[in-house]
């Protein structure tokens, strides 16, 4: 994700407000019962087996209409149409951004890709409570995403515990910096995404990956996320150990997103 840190304050401001709207409509246990009655029909942990994959590279491919830094992106995107050219381009998964205010998302589309693709799906948003998980595992998410900067170390490790040991799913947890990706490690996060974004100036560098590559815990899945343009940059990055490469900005912006990712994968050129 991205933003400032007043940025994150704020999104997570409203977040806290939408969601308690949420929260008074429907009962946790309720909507407990009904995720873990999903997830019981669902493959376990499908994001982590498609990233453990040998093949050239696991791209996993977002739908994002919108964000703070780039605005409108492609407001207009049907997430089914464009979840079916990232199958068709050879996605390993699909992220779908949900939060509404900022990235023009919404639950809705994730639903959409689900009814039109079998490919795991990774749920970004920002979560801050349980509710959030079993809200993500009912919509039929395969896995989420955790923001390390936006969560204390007991809520990182309580909403890691439930989304991977009850529900099956898979937590992305996205870090920025070294002492966020130490945190990620005390909490047991299995699968660590790298946000090329600054929190702070917005500015994209592929060094953040590369700088905090040596330092991830044993066992752990890397995925690198923003900035990635170049059949270049996924080599480079895939060298230094990497499993996965989040794209969302360069196949949204791209006239046909199927034949952007198949070059993005196998030629090494800017993909537009």
């Amino acid at each position: 994700m991205t933003g400032t840190p007043d940025f994150l304050t704020r999104i997570i401001e409203q977040k806290r407000a939408r969601l308690a709207r949420a929260m008074s409509l429907r009962p946790l246990a309720e909507l407990r019962g009904e995720a873990l009655s999903v997830r019981g029909e669902a493959t376990a942990h499908a994001l982590r087996a498609v990233l453990g994959r040998e093949r050239d590279f696991n791209v996993i491919a977002e739908i994002k209409r919108a964000s703070p830094s780039l605005g409108d992106i492609r407001r207009d995107a049907s997430p089914a149409r464009v979840a079916l050219e990232y199958e068709a381009g050879g996605a390993a998964a699909i992220s779908v951004l949900t939060e509404e205010d900022h990235f023009r998302g919404s639950l809705e589309d994730l639903r959409e890709v689900r009814a039109a693709t079998t490919l795991p799906l990774l749920r970004k948003d920002f979560i801050v409570d349980e509710w959030q998980l079993y809200e993500a595992a009912a919509a039929r998410a395969d896995a989420l995403l955790l923001i390390v900067a936006a969560l204390d170390d007991a809520t990182l490790a309580r909403l890691r515990r439930i989304t991977e040991d009850e529900l099956g799913m898979d937590a992305l947890v996205e870090v920025h910096t070294l002492e966020e990706l130490r945190r990620a490690a005390v909490c047991g996060a299995r699968i660590i995404g790298v946000n090329n974004r600054n929190l702070h100036t917005f500015e994209v560098s592929l060094e953040t990956s590369v700088e905090l590559a040596g330092h991830a815990p044993p066992g752990a899945l890397l995925v690198s996320e923003s900035g990635l343009r170049t059949h270049a940059d996924l080599r480079r990055l895939k060298q230094l150990g990497y499993q996965g490469f989040l794209v969302g900005e360069t196949l949204m912006r791209a006239s046909d997103p199927a034949i952007a990712l198949r070059a993005l994968m196998m030629e090494e050129t800017v993909v537009e």
